[in-house]
C-alpha cells in the first residue's frame, strides 16, 4: 500500500514531530536522507522509514511507501530526500571520563558541528544546559551528520553537574581570554570536562567561577573571538593530543 494523501492520519501525526512539544511528548523525531537513516539504524534508534514509492532501501526496518508530495509535506528542506526516518529519542547514559559542557549554545548549526567534533576527538559525554537549543532540531541533526547517535548527550542543570564532576575529581576547564592559560600548556587528565559558552556572552560568570582552571586559544590579536563551534573544535583537538 502506498500513502498518497498528505491528510492521511499517520502522515499528519508524523508531521507534528516537526514541533518540539510533540517530539517531547512522543519521544520521537524525524531525520532526512539515507546517511542519517543508516547512522540511526546502526545504533538501534531507527523505528521506521518513510520511503518514496519508486525507491528501495536494504535495511530490516518497518517501511511505509508514500508519494513525493507526502515526502515534501514531512520534509523541512526545499529539495527533500527520498527517505525520512522516524527515530526514538537517544538514551542518556552514565557520564564518561571526557566531558563537554555547553552553556546555552543557541545556534543549531553550532550545536551540530560541536557534536561532530566531540565524536571526532573522543569526548564521552556532552551535557547541554536547559537553555541550549533542542538536540532534535532538524538543523542540529543535519549539522551533526548522524554523530548524535554515537555519543552520550545529557540535558540538565549544568551547575549541578559541574559540582558533581568536581566531587568526582574531574578537572573542569573553561575559556577565559583575559585570565586563562594557553590551551597548549594543558596536560592530559584522565577525567576532565570543558565548559563552552553562549555565542553572545560566552560562559556565564557564575559558571566560569566554578571551573578548576581557565584556558584560552592563542590567536592573532586582530581577531577578537572565534565562533563557538570553531573554538570548541580547536580545544577538543588540543585536549585529545
Amino acid at each position: 500500500m502506498i500513502i498518497e494523501s498528505v491528510d492521511n492520519k499517520k502522515i499528519k501525526n508524523l508531521r507534528k514531530l516537526k514541533q518540539k512539544k510533540y517530539r517531547d511528548k512522543e519521544k520521537k523525531f524525524l531525520i532526512e536522507g539515507i546517511h542519517l537513516v543508516l547512522e540511526a539504524y546502526k545504533k538501534g534508534y531507527l523505528l521506521e522509514v518513510i520511503l518514496e514509492e519508486t525507491d528501495e532501501i536494504n535495511i530490516n526496518v518497518k517501511t511505509t511507501y508514500v508519494t513525493k508530495d507526502v515526502i515534501k509535506s514531512l520534509s523541512e528542506l526545499e529539495t527533500p530526500y527520498n527517505v525520512i526516518g522516524v527515530c526514538r529519542y537517544t538514551k542518556e547514559k552514565e557520564i564518561g571520563n571526557k566531558v563537554l559542557i555547553l552553556d546555552d549554545v543557541q545556534d543549531p548549526g553550532n550545536l551540530g558541528t560541536i557534536i561532530r567534533s566531540a565524536v571526532a576527538f573522543n569526548v564521552d559525554t556532552i551535557i547541554l544546559s536547559n537553555q541550549t537549543v533542542d538536540l532534535y532540531n532538524s538543523k542540529v541533526l543535519r549539522a551533526s551528520q548522524g554523530m548524535n547517535f554515537h555519543i552520550n548527550i545529557i540535558r540538565g542543570n549544568i551547575k549541578e553537574y559541574i559540582l558533581k564532576l568536581k566531587k568526582e575529581a574531574y578537572k573542569v576547564y573553561t575559556t577565559d581570554v583575559n585570565n586563562g592559560k594557553s590551551v597548549k600548556s594543558i596536560k592530559k587528565e584522565e577525567k576532565c570536562a570543558i565548559i563552552m559558552g553562549n555565542e553572545g556572552r560566552g560562559v556565564d560568570e557564575d559558571i566560569k567561577d566554578m571551573a578548576s582552571e581557565k584556558i584560552y586559544i592563542n590567536m592573532n590579536e586582530n581577531c577578537e573571538s572565534l565562533n563557538v563551534a570553531v573554538a570548541t573544535s580547536i580545544i577538543l583537538y588540543e585536549l585529545n593530543k
